[in-house]
């Protein structure tokens, strides 16, 4: 099997002619597929849990706020003896947005 320099000059000149005619449909389509790619690994990452190795070392690093019960202590002494603090502490459990 010869490969002649004519023939593929004639190939690669038909190849580009037919881009020519066809660009916008030719971009169109790899537009499309590009996108369609696109979709399809954002579906598989989006399903994907988390390896069992991976939250037990995450686990690991939280730390856990600690309390000091004293300052709780305090905190519901002066709510009992004010009777404006113990009235601002209400509204704010009721509606914590508020201003």
């Amino acid at each position: 099997m010869k490969i002649e320099s004519k023939s593929i000059t004639s190939q690669i000149s038909k190849f580009i002619e037919f881009l020519n005619r066809y660009k916008l449909e030719v971009f169109v389509i790899f537009v499309c597929i590009i996108f369609g790619f696109l979709i399809m690994k954002i579906s598989v990452y989006s399903t994907q849990e988390p390896s069992s190795n991976s939250l037990d070392e995450k686990i690991k690093t939280v730390k856990l706020p600690k309390v000091d019960e004293e300052a709780v202590r305090n905190i519901q002494k002066l709510e009992d003896q004010n009777i404006e603090v113990k009235s601002l502490f209400n509204d704010a459990r009721n509606n914590p947005f508020s201003e």
